[in-house]
């Protein structure tokens, strides 16, 4: 889009309180709450998902609603590299909301909207996908230089490719147009965050296939703010 005014409200509303809720989506909903990407267990041909309150079991620590992956795993080089098999072999994706759980969450906040096939969709634009002004495209600037190109269809495209092949890249951002809820997935984490109505976060709270948990907007969310469990050094 040549037009990003839409998403102005955004950038407007953020809070300059970085490593909160409040500065990934704006503090004016009724309720948030994170979506835990899953990890991912190695079964043959196919790539079975696996909760972060499995993984939490396995190792024995906390699930819990400000959980962080290198709390529950024991280790910094769990984001990345090692795994824990047979617990996992995949570890949650980072910066991206994968298909599956897009689609699914998608679904629920189609609900809880009004204009269900106006839909905003934000894309980082420090992938390295694009040429600058290539098409046209403006940036929708926002704070921390997570500047992102626009692109505009319903909400079921939530689930849909941002990035040219072979590269797979969710929106890092969407919303509907009457602005009911905003999705925000960070480029540096492995959670997703939501704000919306409390019936909206009640009903994805209630999803038996997304791993949700309550949050509130003054919430850390770096990866060494897991209260409960100890986090590895380093």
């Amino acid at each position: 889009m040549t037009d990003v005014s839409s998403g102005a409200w955004i950038a407007e509303s953020l809070r300059p309180a970085p490593g909160t809720v409040a500065a990934l989506v704006p503090p004016v909903f009724g309720a948030y709450a994170p979506v835990l990407h899953p990890a991912y267990r190695y079964v043959g041909d196919d790539d079975v998902e696996v909760t972060w309150a499995e993984v939490a079991a396995a190792n024995g620590t906390v699930a819990h609603p400000l959980v962080q992956w290198a709390g529950i795993t024991g280790g910094w080089e769990y984001h990345h590299e090692d795994s824990q098999p047979p617990t996992w072999d995949g570890a949650p994706a980072e910066g991206h909301l994968p298909v599956a759980v897009a689609d699914r969450l998608a679904r629920v906040l189609a609900r809880h909207t009004g204009t269900p096939g106006e839909c905003w969709f934000g894309r980082w634009d420090g992938f390295g996908y694009d040429v600058p002004g290539h098409g046209g495209a403006s940036r929708l600037a926002l704070p921390g230089g997570h500047d992102v190109v626009l692109v505009r269809g319903t909400v079921r495209d939530a689930s849909r490719n941002l990035a040219p092949e072979p590269h797979e890249q969710s929106a890092n951002l969407w919303w509907p147009a009457d602005r009911a809820w905003l999705v925000t997935t960070d480029i540096d984490l492995v959670s997703t965050y939501v704000g919306g109505s409390a019936a909206c976060i009640a009903d994805l709270a209630s999803a038996p296939d997304l791993e949700v948990a309550p949050a509130s907007p003054d919430d850390r969310v770096g990866r060494a703010d897991d209260p409960l469990n100890p986090v590895p050094e380093g």
